[in-house]
């Protein structure tokens, strides 16, 4: 897995001494309500242990999910990834299409650390040949489609092809 630095942030691999964190910030409904077609907070230790493994099953030599570290302190501010998307059907299969998400402890929230985090995420994806780029958002997570509007993806409406669920789609291609 590759790190990525930004002026401010260092996205690393997840490890093991990071679950209460992971525990502590996807226990929060804040933070849980718009990740998936039925969300739900994390539940205890062993909760936060699966969510790590399965997140290690999405990863290949390109796809990642990765911590966010705040550089100057050390402190853990969230996710970012850039993952297959998951097209919507009976099984969630991955598709052949490749979405950035990010995730951000409510500590870390309104100090541009999602921005900073999914452009350098972004930044990854364009020189490991990854195009286009998607996200997809809830139609009410107004916070998280901001970020896609600083990035620079076009918002292409809403779609039912992914976490059977609707969702905002936002590209980077033009």
């Amino acid at each position: 897995m590759r790190s990525l630095i930004s002026p401010r942030l260092l996205l690393r691999e997840w490890e093991e001494k990071d679950i209460d964190f992971l525990l502590d910030m996807y226990s929060r409904w804040e933070v849980a309500r718009y990740l998936g077609s039925a969300p739900r907070a994390l539940s205890g230790h062993d909760d936060a242990v699966a969510t790590l493994t399965r997140w290690r099953a999405r990863q290949d030599d390109v796809h990642t999910i990765w911590a966010i570290q705040d550089r100057a302190t050390g402190h853990l501010l969230g996710t970012a990834l850039l993952v297959p998307l998951l097209g919507s059907g009976e099984k969630l299969a991955p598709t052949d299409e490749t979405e950035i998400g990010w995730h951000l402890h409510p500590d870390a929230w309104g100090k541009g650390y999602a921005t900073e985090a999914a452009t350098a995420v972004m930044a990854y994806a364009t020189r490991s040949g990854v195009s286009p780029v998607l996200a997809v958002t809830w139609p009410e997570n107004t916070a998280s489609q901001a970020v896609c509007q600083r990035l620079g993806m076009r918002h292409l409406g809403q779609t039912d092809r992914y976490y059977n669920m609707t969702c905002e789609l936002f590209t980077n291609a033009v």
